[in-house]
């Protein structure tokens, strides 16, 4: 019975259905049930819920259990099998002003900056993906130590609330399985980076996708198209995909660095774009490339920025070319963001902080290649852009505030707003 101090149902006509309903979800909170209704859980925020046990299920995490009056960040998280799942969360306060920013898992942003007076309320909706390593008896991907304490690969599906003064009234958590899934693959500017001060495109470009889409980013910092391949991160990724998702694809600013015999842009490189193009249509899914992004490296003149990846860019074109794939030019438009900002405000769309801005910090950061959430931002609007201007049917799915982006004509990095997580490490991301 205490199960229903915890969680606000809507009642169905009969007793009998109900009781069905409530056992039901019990069940699915307390054993991962994997029985349909088992996987619908809803969260009344207004009354009293614990810190998150396994044993539980569900509760607040990461921080502690937030009071009525705080204007804290705080974490909630709920225990259930991989997949997509459909959430609905009701924002607001009867007894204060709110400003909320939702984000998912490892930062992803799902829900920006709402603002409601005392007594309003507003509901939004968006899908989140959620996975383990676990890909069958016998095989699993092969995460790097660092991801395993992070939130991407756990058993827990786990929302962040944050912003001036967040309030949240209710949680709605169901499982989706027929909505179509765009699954990103790539290495650290498409990751969904764990920690501030760094993130990725990836991590953002969810906030433009409306309730009937999934994004599944598989992308991690360091990795190749190879190595992709050769941690079962493609294989997971073929066993969940199903006919009309989606595969984007930017590799790049590692595979250069590789080294011995077939290395280089026109073998390796292409050879295993080509196994991601032949695995991804035989599960009748679509596959689109983006060409790798710049890294902030200006001429002598400290106007222009030159190329660093050498043919691969040309490459994946060439590639795309033969095999008819979508290619969405990020090479050629982070040059233009980049140009457009100039040598010395570039900077604010990438890792470059004074010491002594984050707490431990007591060295400058200067990064040219990783950007931050401004950044990570913008680049993110211009693969949605890409998207439009190649006339994805999937943008038809896009929320109604996005406007069309220019890279020449990038949002002001002044006016940005973005709540830091409580999760840093200054630990620079695997690859340059």
């Amino acid at each position: 019975m205490m199960l229903y101090d915890y969680f606000n149902h809507n009642y169905s006509t009969t007793m009998k259905k109900h009781l069905k309903k409530n056992i039901l979800i019990a069940v699915g909170l307390l054993l991962g049930s994997n029985v349909s209704m088992g996987q619908m859980f809803d969260f009344d925020l207004s009354r009293s819920i614990p810190s998150y046990t396994d044993s539980a299920g569900y509760g607040y995490d990461i921080t502690d259990v937030p009071s009525k009056k705080s204007n804290l960040p705080f974490y909630f998280s709920v225990k259930v099998p991989d997949g997509n799942y459909k959430i609905r969360v009701v924002l607001g306060s009867k007894s204060k002003n709110s400003n909320t920013t939702v984000r998912a898992e490892s930062r992803r942003l799902m829900v920006e900056n709402v603002n409601l007076k005392k007594g309003k309320f507003a509901t939004y909706e968006f899908v989140v993906n959620k996975r383990t390593p676990y890909i069958n008896e016998k095989m699993q991907v092969k995460i790097k130590p660092r991801e395993k304490s992070t939130l991407t690969w756990d058993n827990k599906l786990t929302l962040e609330f944050t912003g001036s003064s967040p309030a949240v009234k209710s949680i709605h958590i169901e499982k989706d399985d027929v909505c179509p899934t765009i699954y990103l693959c790539g290495n650290s500017t498409v990751t969904d980076q764990s920690y501030e001060p760094w993130a990725s495109w990836g991590q953002m470009v969810t906030r433009w996708f409306n309730e009937n889409v999934s994004i599944a980013n598989y992308a991690e910092s360091g990795l190749t198209a190879g190595s992709f391949i050769a941690q079962n991160r493609l294989a997971q990724l073929l066993s969940n995909i199903k006919k009309g998702d989606i595969v984007i694809c930017e590799f790049g600013h590692n595979d250069e660095k590789e080294k011995g015999p077939g290395s280089g842009a026109w073998y390796h490189y292409t050879r295993n774009l080509k196994i991601f193009i032949d695995n991804v249509r035989a599960k009748n899914a679509s596959i689109i490339f983006c060409t790798p992004t710049q890294r902030r490296n200006f001429d002598k003149g400290k106007k222009y920025i030159t190329n660093t990846h050498g043919d691969f860019p040309e490459a994946m074109k060439v590639v795309a070319d033969r095999e008819n794939v979508p290619v969405i030019d990020l090479n050629a438009m982070t040059k233009t963001f980049f140009e457009t900002l100039g040598f010395e405000d570039s900077k604010r769309a990438l890792v470059h902080y004074p010491a002594n801005t984050f707490k431990g910090q007591n060295k400058e950061l200067a990064d040219n290649t990783h950007f931050n959430p401004y950044g990570a931002y913008e680049v993110a609007k211009m693969v949605v852009q890409g998207l439009k201007d190649l006339k994805i049917p999937i943008t038809q799915n896009l929320r109604s505030d996005f406007k069309e982006f220019n890279p020449a004509q990038p949002d002001n990095y002044q006016t940005f707003i973005w709540f830091p997580a409580v999760l840093c490490d200054l630990v620079k991301p695997d690859g340059n």
